[in-house]
């Protein structure tokens, strides 16, 4: 089963490609960027418009996304929620079903302590996968701790 885990956001739109089948195996990650210079909604246009080709690309059977969590920065929450919403978007017009966890469901999961580091995901994120390095960007690697987190998090979803 191949997975794809987002970790939304305006700036950086983190993804990680995995696989899961008698073990998991990463397939590739990356971060969409968009401008700080160019309108909204020409930032959230360049998501879709990139994210609709890492589906075409990769095929996932599933995408898996990273919930809002309370932000006590009102505009930024709001940006995040708009990206999210293009997430949404892009996989109900490819009909692949979506899943959401919290960050302390990643968290938990991919570390078995809700309240661990980012730091600490990145680590687990890094052995769980078998990678040299920590994948870069932060959002990658949060990316692929959401994937990591649907390959164990709720064994009857697969």
């Amino acid at each position: 089963m191949r997975i794809l885990g987002i970790d939304p956001g305006l700036a950086l739109t983190g993804w990680g490609m995995v696989k899961k089948g008698n073990e998991v195996k990463l397939l590739d990650y990356g971060c969409i960027k968009t401008s700080k210079n160019d309108q909204n909604h020409l930032r959230l246009l360049k998501i879709f418009k990139d994210l609709r080709k890492i589906l075409t690309k990769f095929k996932p059977e599933v995408v898996v996304l990273e919930k809002l969590f309370f932000n006590t920065n009102a505009k930024t929450a709001i940006l995040i929620g708009e990206g999210r919403g293009v997430v949404k978007i892009c996989a109900s017009l490819a009909k692949i079903p979506l899943y959401e966890f919290t960050p302390l469901q990643v968290k938990d999961s991919v570390v078995g302590y809700g309240r661990a580091s980012k730091k600490q995901v990145q680590q687990m994120v890094k052995l769980l996968l078998k990678m040299d390095k920590i994948p870069k960007p932060d959002d990658a690697a949060d990316a692929l701790a959401v994937a990591l987190t649907y390959c164990s998090f709720n064994k009857e979803l697969i």
